[in-house]
């Protein structure tokens, strides 16, 4: 049988926004974020963080940087009693990036790759899926991959609503914060 997924972008999602945020001590999750990922926990959902991080191409930070905020962000939501069950980040910027990692890639959101990835080794069914998260490029990856997508007022969500407005492809919904998009998430699921 195949898992029913909720991808979540990270920055401005799950935790607040920092522009190019480079160290530990700069994560912050966002009130609602860790209720709502108990939530999708128990109505056994995968939860899987899917995110673009250009600090790497960029240089601002090294691999091993976001792995340990990483770990941090998984430590500070296990402790409260919320799963992410894999964490999968694209590392280039076609423009920005430096050497290697200067690339179009895709696996950069708008682009699936990542969900498309993490479907193949997670055993997920992509149209019973959902991509939640802050920016266009999120909702744009959600819909490449199949999923229905939700749009969060968190972050940068207030300024892609006005650039979402009359558009009948997405978002499926538009969420003040995570907890409301799991909870409609619920109640499409029912």
């Amino acid at each position: 049988m195949l898992n029913r997924a909720v991808f979540l972008d990270r920055d401005g999602t799950i935790n607040e926004e920092v522009h190019h945020l480079s160290a530990v001590d700069q994560f912050r999750i966002l009130p609602t974020a860790v209720e709502a990922i108990r939530l999708l926990n128990q109505s056994h959902f995968r939860v899987i963080v899917i995110t673009n991080q250009s600090v790497v191409a960029r240089g601002i930070i090294s691999e091993q940087t976001l792995a340990d905020i990483h770990l941090f962000m998984i430590e500070q939501l296990e402790a409260l009693g919320a799963h992410i069950h894999g964490i999968y980040y694209c590392p280039h910027h076609p423009t920005a990036g430096k050497g290697s990692l200067k690339i179009t890639c895709d696996c950069r959101k708008p682009q699936p790759g990542m969900l498309l990835q993490a479907a193949a080794e997670q055993n997920i069914e992509l149209s019973q899926s959902f991509m939640v998260g802050d920016k266009i490029s999120d909702l744009a990856s959600g819909l490449a991959a199949g999923c229905k997508t939700v749009l969060v007022q968190t972050g940068y969500g207030k300024e892609t609503e006005k650039l979402v407005e009359g558009r009948a492809d997405l978002p499926n919904m538009i969420a003040p914060n995570l907890l409301e998009a799991a909870q409609w998430i619920l109640q499409q699921t029912a």
